[in-house]
């Protein structure tokens, strides 16, 4: 019993150091964040931080692989064959989208580590990039089967990535616009609505 609450508490301390973690890296970047401000939020001593990780590299190297491997576990519909084109654009739209409401801090973490170089990156860029020409490869093959418009399908990835990634990296600015939180069902409604359509209309698909 002691054991299992043990356990219990070390997962639940490495949580909140994880949430911290996730708040610094987002707002300061590698670089602008410590050790001490992330004990701080954790309501942890720097002494006890350290005795749950080696260091900040690795801490930051632990949530950069959360996004990676969330965006390569998500977006899978090159995985799936039965799906149309449509149902295809439509779910990879609304999946990224959802990711980057309700994870804008782990996606503004990834922007700021390519904005700052992407130094860190590098050893995540082997998978990304074999998942990433997967679904490039299905939608090709949807363009040489006449269902989708003449495109290249590394564009229109980047295309609907920039379009989503919109909304996590400038919510500010969203917000001031929209004149409303972006977590408001009805808001956030029709966003998807809009950037389904627009990029189905975009792919020769109609809307």
């Amino acid at each position: 019993m002691r054991t299992e609450r043990s356990k219990q508490s070390r997962q639940e301390i490495m949580r909140k150091i994880l949430d911290a973690a996730i708040a610094e890296f987002s707002q300061h970047g590698f670089q602008g964040a410590s050790t001490q401000a992330i004990a701080e939020r954790a309501q942890l001593k720097k002494s006890q931080l350290h005795y749950y990780i080696e260091d900040k590299e690795a801490l930051y190297s632990q949530v950069l692989g959360m996004v990676l491997d969330s965006w390569r576990n998500f977006f899978v519909f090159d995985a799936e064959p039965e799906l149309t084109p449509r149902e295809a654009l439509s779910d990879f739209v609304r999946v990224k989208l959802d990711y980057a409401l309700e994870n804008p801090e782990l996606s503004r973490i990834f922007t700021m580590e390519v904005l700052s170089g992407g130094a860190r990156l590098e050893n995540y860029w082997p998978g990304a990039m074999e998942a990433t020409h997967a679904k490039v490869a299905r939608i090709n093959s949807w363009v040489a089967d006449g269902s989708l418009r003449p495109l290249d399908g590394r564009l229109l990835i980047m295309h609907i990535w920039a379009l989503t990634q919109y909304y996590s990296d400038y919510t500010l600015q969203a917000e001031m616009l929209l004149e409303s939180s972006l977590t408001a069902p009805e808001v956030r409604q029709k966003i998807e609505q809009e950037l389904i359509q627009f990029v189905l209309s975009g792919a020769g698909l109609r809307a």
